[in-house]
């Protein structure tokens, strides 16, 4: 099994309560707006890190992180990008896709600082849709956040956004 943490939209500064939250993932996916590549390397202290350019992001991150992002753990397959329009799949296919790529089970984005775990036929083909919300400048109302997934041969087990201080906001599957 493996946890994932999603964050975004740090713009340039990293909280030490998402520092420390993350202290326990196995991979970090980082959702664009990044805003300086140290917050890259202090995260790669961590875990391993796949991360996307947000709109206030440069080249300056390498070849390494781009437009999108479609990194497999533990078997299940992820599409990151910073704008929600660029993770939907329909019929007419996807930006983020080539025709015969894999679909994703799931699909994350940033750009909006407000927290969304969504499942069914609104996210299909993918299981879930994840922005983590913001760990810098959240909007609606919302705390600053971030998403774990647990992942494992091949399956999504959970899903939580959370706030800051370990508060949960959203969680998946949805227990009575």
């Amino acid at each position: 099994m493996a946890t994932i943490g999603i964050i975004s939209d740090t713009h340039g500064r990293l909280d030490h309560r998402a520092y420390a939250a993350l202290a326990d993932v196995d991979h970090i996916i980082h959702a664009g707006d990044i805003g300086d590549p140290a917050i890259l390397r202090e995260l790669e202290t961590l875990a391993p890190v796949t991360a996307v350019l947000g709109n206030n992001d440069f080249p300056e991150y390498g070849d390494s992180v781009g437009r999108f992002a479609r990194p497999a753990l533990e078997g299940v397959r992820f599409l990151v990008a910073h704008y929600p329009r660029d993770v939907r799949v329909t019929a007419a296919g996807s930006a983020a896709l080539a025709p015969g790529d894999p679909l994703p089970d799931i699909c994350v984005h940033g750009h909006t600082h407000v927290p969304k775990l969504e499942w069914g036929s609104d996210v299909r083909p993918a299981t879930l849709l994840i922005c983590p919300g913001s760990a810098f400048r959240p909007r609606g109302g919302f705390p600053r956040s971030l998403a774990k997934v647990s992942v494992e041969d091949g399956r999504i087990l959970s899903a939580r956004i959370e706030s800051l201080e370990g508060e949960p906001l959203f969680t998946w599957p949805r227990h009575p």
